[in-house]
């Protein structure tokens, strides 16, 4: 090798070869397509609203929560099924669904983030978002997870009211 032609190393690595930006917008058309036009199953989320919900200081938590507008999302659900427990106060009956967001279409499309202590409307019954999963990355990219799984239990009646 000559002198004036010396090796240097690059500032970044190359992207990755099957993966860029036109291949991720690809992968979220496709995923828009067949969540709302194939599978088609829809929730109503209620995001809190967290500038004028009373959150306690220590615990971050409120007792009574304020909403805003309800928001049409389409999602795949996973449905629990009901499960009947007995303990010492009788009989209770309970309900649970997984809702598998796409991320992107929420937070590009719709503007919307998912949280715990938020509520879905699935069929006729509201169900309280207890737990979260970001478990999918596109291709193994760590920067790019594509979907949000909320699981979310049957609320009690009175605890919720949509209006």
């Amino acid at each position: 090798m000559s002198k004036d032609k010396k090796w240097s190393q690059p500032a970044a690595p190359p992207p990755p070869l099957f993966a860029g930006q036109k291949e991720r917008d690809l992968d979220k058309q496709v995923n828009d397509e067949l969540i709302e036009r194939v599978i088609g199953q829809q929730v109503v989320y209620y995001p809190i609203d967290v500038k004028n919900t009373n959150f306690h200081s220590l615990y971050n938590e409120a007792i009574e929560k304020t909403f805003l507008p309800p928001v049409r999302v389409y999602a795949l659900v996973e449905w629990g099924g009901f499960k009947t427990q007995t303990n010492r106060y009788g009989i209770d009956k309970t309900s649970e669904i997984t809702v598998h967001f796409h991320k992107r279409r929420l937070t590009e499309d719709q503007d919307l983030f998912v949280r715990e202590g938020d509520f879905v409307l699935y069929g006729d019954f509201h169900y309280e978002i207890v737990s979260l999963d970001e478990t999918k990355q596109l291709f193994g990219q760590v920067d790019h997870r594509i979907e949000i799984s909320a699981r979310c239990l049957r609320t009690r009646e009175g605890l919720f009211d949509a209006s």
